[in-house]
């Protein structure tokens, strides 16, 4: 049976996100006779996951879905284990760039890869607790529809099955590596109301994420088109695209990837570092391996703890290091995209060291600009007063090691590449541990392992 894995990476409450997950993959498995497991990778604090068992335990029975709700002891317990069998250097040094203290969007991503490889899975599908599905005439709108219906098989085979094909025919022969959507709603990053307090100092600060050479208008153009994903058109069609997806098309909550890409290569580890799961997008259009763009956008929404004064300066922190990422990933994406088709081998499969060779050399390259960003930043938020103020004085206080996090970043994904075919290539047949046991009194879960 073709086995895939949906997951919700999460350290917030979600239970309704979780339930509507179950139905989704209820769906999955109902219209593609696909063994979906539903992958609740939990770093919450103790009373939110137990009302997360709670929800996981109350499912109804799906045929063709089992649940895995694991908490951070049993996600590290796996990978002491995948790591102990892998043998690389550096063992506790990975565990952490796998399963750091801080928030880390590329980590817990790649946590969910190499359970899906443990459990057998041919892909990984992405949702986010701050979404939720569209609705058409009262059904949800799955994304997984189209993710089941086309990832993995050569596109020449799906040309018929998709609306519109604009894919070089040299590709053809290539499977779709990857399928998504993007999102309707608030916008992605959590800036809207820096575009209300001054419309320049947006774009200024916006403008730090794109390249330096990048001319005028189209850098006006990228900034204006930042964060909005897909507007706010509602759901009415479906719309589908054969083609070598933009990383601005889709959103990492609407997300699937055969196991192809995320078992060669994976996401940078960064911590505190908003975007830093968008790495593969990119590598999959550089290296023109095909994809399938879809309208199923998910309907995105912010937490009130990110209005919360401490929410506020913990997020415009991480996207004040997203900023200083921009410069040296940037660099990475350009040189990806010159080197096209020499990240595959001869067989089509994506070349682990080409990847890591690029991260170290844009990692070495001349100065990475930075320091002149902080600047921008520093000046730019001042002048909006307020809390901006308060978040200058964090940047501020924090200059230099935020320069050198920004430089070590670089280094911990060059690390972390160097290892991941052997982390990937062990992490087969690795038992994923049992879920925490639901609390006294709760129903008995509907499907767990």
């Amino acid at each position: 049976m073709h086995r895939v894995c949906l997951t919700l990476p999460t350290d917030r409450e979600c239970p309704a996100t979780i339930t509507a997950m179950a139905a989704e993959a209820a769906y999955g498995a109902r219209e593609f006779g696909a063994e979906v497991h539903l992958l609740v990778l939990d770093s919450a604090a103790p009373p939110v996951r137990a009302a997360h068992r709670r929800a996981v335990a109350t499912l109804p029975k799906s045929p063709g879905v089992v649940v895995h709700h694991l908490d951070e002891d049993a996600q590290r317990a796996f990978l002491r284990q995948v790591i102990a069998a892998s043998g690389v250097p550096a063992p506790e040094r990975l565990l952490t760039l796998m399963l750091p203290t801080g928030v880390s969007y590329g980590a817990c991503t790649n946590r969910a890869f190499l359970l899906a490889e443990a459990l057998g899975c041919a892909s990984v599908h992405r949702r986010d607790s701050d979404s939720r599905y569209q609705h058409l005439h009262g059904a949800p709108v799955y994304p997984i529809h189209h993710e089941l219906a086309t990832l993995g098989r050569p596109a020449a085979e799906i040309t018929g099955r998709v609306d519109r094909t604009r894919l070089d025919p040299a590709c053809a022969g290539r499977p779709v590596a990857l399928a998504g959507g993007s999102f309707i709603g608030e916008l992605s990053v959590d800036v809207a109301e820096i575009a209300r307090l001054d419309p320049e100092v947006y774009h200024e600060v916006v403008g730090l994420s794109v390249p330096a050479d990048c001319p005028a208008p189209w850098r006006r153009n990228l900034v204006e088109e930042a964060f909005r994903g897909a507007g706010t058109e509602p759901f009415t069609a479906d719309r589908t695209t054969l083609t070598l997806v933009s990383p601005t098309r889709v959103d990492m909550c609407n997300i699937a990837l055969a196991r192809e890409v995320y078992g060669a290569v994976p996401l940078p580890p960064a911590t505190d570092t908003i975007g830093s799961d968008y790495f593969l997008l990119h590598l999959v259009r550089s290296a023109r391996l095909p994809g399938v763009l879809h309208n199923r956008h998910i309907v995105n929404f912010h937490t009130p703890e990110r209005r919360s004064d401490a929410g506020f300066l913990a997020y415009q922190e991480r996207f004040a290091k997203f900023l200083l990422a921009s410069g040296p990933m940037g660099e990475v994406h350009a040189r990806m995209a010159a080197a096209g088709d020499e990240l595959l081998d001869a067989a089509g499969r994506l070349r682990t060291g080409t990847v890591a060779r690029l991260v170290r050399e844009a990692a070495r390259g001349g100065p990475d600009g930075n320091a002149a960003r902080l600047d921008v930043l520093d000046r730019c938020y001042r002048s909006l007063g307020g809390r901006y103020t308060a978040a200058a004085e964090r940047f501020a206080a924090r200059r230099d090691g935020l320069l050198a996090e920004a430089r070590a970043d670089m280094a911990d994904f060059a690390l972390l590449l160097d290892a991941w075919p052997l982390l990937a290539a062990h992490a087969k047949g690795t038992a994923v541990p049992l879920p925490e046991p639901p609390s006294p009194g709760a129903a008995a879960p509907a499907a767990l392992l």
